[in-house]
């Protein structure tokens, strides 16, 4: 019979086999930084562009103002609108102790606040057309390119590029050897190439389970916190996965 003891050192290079398997990639590979979302900004309604309030490389934030169509007309509308509307409640006002001594009839009153009802949706409405003359923006982020001018008439086409760099996407593609060892919450090095130095920290959010067959990898997405925006994208970085 065979000494057991000769199994053991078999035994110990299978496991930590196994544990290899399991642990993160220490070789670094090439990413790229990239804003974690690009707007382009345009107008729910056709009009005139009459001044922006921000430009290329201003920061901003959402729900910022940012530009403002002529809105003469819908101005006008509204102003007719409340007119109305406060007429018709004094209409109703007047006319209800007249109501009270039977001196006109219910059909003559409901008629009266039927027309207030519809006077306040007249200028809910006009209000909501005046609203859309105003542009605000839908992130927090940077104003990337200004694609039109004061006194441009503006209908589908983009207005302005925003792109939002908190976080910063960090994305790598990694062979596909690698896939079973990347996982979502795994923390990333990430040191950025020049003019940026330094090394910072991501974590991976999206690893893609579909490998392209002709390159042999995958991609993996990491979010890298940039509050201070001292981190630039669309520059270049080698990434290395933590175990």
């Amino acid at each position: 019979m065979k000494p057991t003891h000769s199994i053991i050192p078999v035994l110990l290079i299978c496991l930590s086999g196994l544990f290899c398997l399991g642990a993160a990639p220490t070789e670094s590979l090439k990413g790229l930084l990239e804003p974690s979302e690009i707007v382009e900004l345009g107008s729910q309604t056709p009009g005139i562009i009459e001044e922006f309030l921000a430009d290329r490389g201003d920061r901003v934030k959402k729900g910022q103002v940012l530009v403002r169509l002529q809105a003469a007309v819908e101005k006008a509308t509204v102003d007719l609108a409340v007119a109305r509307l406060e007429f018709g409640k004094r209409k109703v006002q007047r006319n209800e102790e007249l109501y009270q001594k039977q001196l006109i009839s219910i059909h003559e009153k409901d008629e009266m606040e039927t027309e207030v009802k519809i006077a306040e949706l007249q200028l809910r409405e006009a209000m909501e057309k005046l609203r859309l003359r105003t542009i605000t923006s839908p992130i927090d982020g940077v104003v990337v390119k200004r694609l039109r001018s004061p006194g441009e008439y503006v209908g589908e086409e983009p207005i302005m590029t925003l792109a939002s760099v908190d976080p910063i996407n960090v994305e790598v593609f990694v062979p596909a050897s690698w896939h079973r060892r990347i996982r979502k919450g795994m923390q990333v090095e990430v040191r950025p190439e020049a003019p940026l130095s330094g090394v910072y920290r991501a974590k991976v959010a999206v690893v893609d389970e579909v490998i392209d067959a002709a390159s042999g990898t995958f991609g993996v997405r990491a979010e890298l916190p940039n509050p201070d925006h001292r981190v630039n994208a669309g520059l270049n970085c080698t990434v290395r996965f933590l175990p």
